[in-house]
């Protein structure tokens, strides 16, 4: 029989569960207006509703609270970019579904390419950790594997004389410059093109769609 300690209990577990989700979303939410180098804690405190003690109290400070929504969002990324390992995925295959899956992604985190790059920036030896924990093993050793794989199939395409050759690395860096490019520079892009939320939600549909296609037309031009 639950006692009335017990069912206290729970109900205290529940409500610090609930305060907890309510400052990471308010964060999130706060993260993509300012970036997580831009964001004040009075701010992601008020978007939650809590008061700025709450979030101390659950997280010791902005940065730790940063880091624990970028594990999260990297912990999602990163595993969804592993469909591209398919051995018996071809090289135009294997692009489609990274600038799908980084697409589909990462809209649900738009800050991530953002403070990916402030953190390389302002403290790359901490980003470096924070990505292998996220990954689980060292950033150069899975980027490593994915240079190897384009070699390969980048060598297949120029030896059936479907391509004219290109540097592994030069085509990785142009891929990942092509799918981050809209998250990391949103508010330019929407200043520039008048896009409101939901134009710029067709932006992606539209780049989604088409930037397989023009990364191929690019190699085999």
């Amino acid at each position: 029989m639950e006692t009335r300690r017990s069912r206290v209990t729970r109900s205290a577990r529940g409500a610090d569960l609930d305060t907890e989700a309510r400052i990471l979303e308010g964060a999130r939410r706060v993260f993509i207006r300012r970036g997580t180098a831009g964001a004040r804690v009075q701010e992601i405190a008020a978007e939650a509703g809590v008061n700025q003690a709450l979030i101390h109290y659950y997280f010791g400070s902005k940065e730790a609270l940063a880091e624990r929504i970028f594990l999260e969002a990297a912990g999602r990324l990163f595993p969804a970019l592993a469909v591209v390992a398919d051995p018996t995925a071809s090289l135009e295959e294997l692009i489609r579904r990274f600038v799908q899956v980084y697409i589909d992604t990462v809209r649900a985190t738009p800050y991530l390419p953002g403070y990916l790059l402030a953190e390389a920036q302002q403290n790359p030896a901490r980003l470096e950790l924070l990505m292998q924990r996220a990954v689980g093993s060292a950033p150069a050793s899975v980027a490593g594997q994915a240079i190897t794989r384009l070699r390969t199939l980048i060598d297949a395409e120029v030896a059936a004389g479907t391509m004219r050759p290109v540097a592994p690395r030069f085509l990785f860096m142009n891929v990942m410059s092509l799918v981050a490019f809209p998250f990391v520079f949103r508010p330019i892009i929407s200043t520039v093109l008048g896009a409101s939320d939901a134009e710029f939600e067709a932006i992606l549909d539209e780049r989604r769609r088409e930037l397989p296609g023009f990364i191929m037309r690019a190699l085999r031009g």
